[in-house]
């Protein structure tokens, strides 16, 4: 995916007059709580999406009847640009993100955005504001598009209008320190048949009540597993997850419970390339079980836009917490951090040509 010279875009730009860039410390970003100057936004009406436009990033104003307030008609992406090392910025797969919106926009009964705009608001909102774009190691421009229901109506049925965002701030690392994951045998958060291959809200607004108890226990994140036995390891509640086994990385597969992630899927790409023998497949909760007891586990780690590569330092299973390796003994998640951020930042080989410059 690629902006072509002298597009004609489908949005009007109206830049602000003050940038609010001088108030933020860069040198000390918080995970999501900074907003860039701008956003873009578009509606969709009369069976068809409206004339867009990026204009100032603000509050918006709707009915208390709004649709997607009452039955969670909402999906949302998350997607980065990066500085590069000669200072340019460029998005990180954009592509497979705009793809993945759509997937989830038909999941959930709402009209597709064309790619071609989509493609087009995120490099002109990238560009309007490149400033904001942090250099630091493990820093980025997070990306945020997100549509929702806005038709105001009571009565369950899909809406006749929506609204498409796109709003940007600049983030340091999800996670600051490793990770103690709880491996979920209780709670479920999809299934068979549901939306969890979909970034649909409402997925997550369910995830928060078994993760505070989690927190309770003292641990970070929960691993979930399968609906139907809670035998099988799907993905952690903000990101899928890899492990390393006898050597090998080891990646649960897809599926329609599971969000199909483009760290994910980078990830099994480039270890590939770079010669790690990779499984995605069925894994087992005994199977994690028997391995860190035979010291055949040996890294675990989130891959998420947002987490990146986040080592897990405890899995908790029903017999007790289990603690992985030191991290001075893993190759596999190094290596893996590496090139990814090399990809990112220009600093190295891009084998798939995921880089697009803005």
């Amino acid at each position: 995916m690629q902006l072509e010279d002298h597009v004609i875009l489908d949005f009007d730009i109206s830049p602000v007059g003050t940038s609010r860039l001088g108030e933020v410390d860069f040198e000390n970003l918080t995970f999501g709580k900074v907003f860039s100057d701008h956003m873009f936004v578009m509606d969709y009406a009369d069976g068809a999406w409206q004339r867009g436009e990026i204009s100032a990033f603000g509050p918006m104003t709707f009915s208390p009847a709004m649709m997607s307030l009452h039955y969670g008609q909402a999906i949302f992406e998350g997607m980065k640009a990066f500085r590069q090392q000669d200072g340019s910025v460029s998005l990180f797969r954009p592509g497979r993100n705009i793809q993945r919106l759509n997937f989830s926009a038909r999941r959930l009964s709402m009209p597709e955005v064309p790619e071609d705009i989509m493609f087009q608001a995120i490099v002109e909102l990238v560009k309007l504001d490149s400033n904001w774009v942090p250099s630091a190691p493990d820093s980025a421009l997070y990306i945020r598009p997100f549509m929702f229901a806005t038709e105001s109506h009571v009565g369950v049925r899909p809406s006749n209008n929506y609204r498409l965002c796109v709003f940007t701030c600049p983030v340091g690392a999800y996670y600051t320190k490793p990770v103690r994951v709880k491996v979920e045998t209780k709670f479920t958060r999809a299934a068979a048949g549901g939306t969890g291959a979909a970034k649909a809200a409402g997925n997550y607004a369910g995830s928060l009540h078994p993760t505070e108890l989690a927190k309770s226990e003292g641990y970070d994140q929960i691993l979930w597993t399968d609906g139907a036995t809670h035998t099988k390891v799907e993905e952690c509640g903000t990101m899928n997850v890899g492990f390393v086994m006898d050597g090998k990385l080891v990646v649960p597969s897809t599926s329609d419970t599971v969000l199909s992630g483009v760290t994910r899927a980078s990830a099994v790409e480039l270890m590939r390339h770079e010669g790690v023998d990779v499984e995605e497949r069925v894994v087992e909760v005994r199977e994690l079980q028997e391995a860190i007891q035979e010291g055949r586990l040996t890294e675990a780690f989130g891959l998420g836009t947002a987490a990146t590569i986040s080592p897990i330092c405890t899995l908790g299973l029903e017999d007790g917490d289990w603690d992985l390796p030191g991290q001075d003994t893993w190759t596999i998640a190094p290596l893996l951090k590496r090139r990814l951020d090399e990809v990112r930042t220009g600093a190295g080989e891009d084998p798939f040509a995921w880089n697009i410059p803005v």
